[in-house]
């Protein structure tokens, strides 16, 4: 599997809206905690090394 980076999210702007809100009211180390968590979460839920190492390089470069 390689990584998808073409918009791939149903209602994009409503998942950005929940991601706000998930962090409306957190003080910076809790919204960075949650941003750990979630990125932990949906790492595990890829699975795939080889992707997550290509994400990583992408967010890297900054080409996300």
């Amino acid at each position: 599997m390689a990584l998808n980076t073409a918009p791939n999210i149903p209602d994009p702007d409503g998942f950005y809206a929940e991601l706000l809100n998930a962090h409306d009211g957190l003080s910076d180390d809790d919204s960075i905690a949650l941003n750990a968590r979630l990125l932990l979460i949906l790492a595990n839920h890829i699975g795939d090394r080889a992707v997550l190492t290509e994400a990583l390089a992408a967010a890297s470069k900054g080409d996300t």
